[in-house]
């Protein structure tokens, strides 16, 4: 089973180009230029892990950051950035991105990066499932 992910970035280039060199190492990639495009997407679909550019037009990778993980806490985000700092990267960890890599980003390294997501949300998921099992057999009269 492939990783399904969700690449959020401005520059329409660089999303082409960084979605087929991903979807050559099989994964499952859907594209979006947009924040607000991407939030929508994130509506009707389930995605392993969100790689979100964190300076775009409208409304920014911070922002959209906090939206998905309002939408979604168990969603796994690594921002990209070509413009890093110090206060950038601790606001984004405090949010809950999982990891901000500078632009640009060896494919090696952002492969890597969307592993751990992935397992991170499964993690995460089968927690939250472990807990509605438990809080159903608790809730039954046996």
């Amino acid at each position: 089973m492939s990783d399904k992910i969700l690449l959020i970035d401005d520059e329409e280039d660089f999303v082409e180009t960084l979605a087929e060199r991903m979807r050559s190492r099989d994964m499952d990639v859907s594209t979006s230029t947009t924040a607000m495009e991407a939030l929508e997407k994130i509506d009707h679909e389930s995605f392993d892990a969100i790689v979100l550019d964190l300076q775009m037009p409208g409304m920014d990778g911070l922002e959209a950051l906090k939206r998905i993980k309002e939408k979604n806490p168990n969603l796994q985000v690594i921002l990209l950035t070509g413009q890093a700092t110090i206060e950038k990267s601790v606001e984004a960890m405090k949010l809950g991105a999982l990891d901000l890599l500078e632009k640009p980003a060896s494919i090696e390294e952002l492969t890597e990066k969307i592993k751990k997501a992935s397992t991170e949300k499964m993690i995460l998921v089968n927690k939250e499932n472990e807990e509605k099992i438990k809080k159903i057999i608790r809730g039954k009269a046996w």
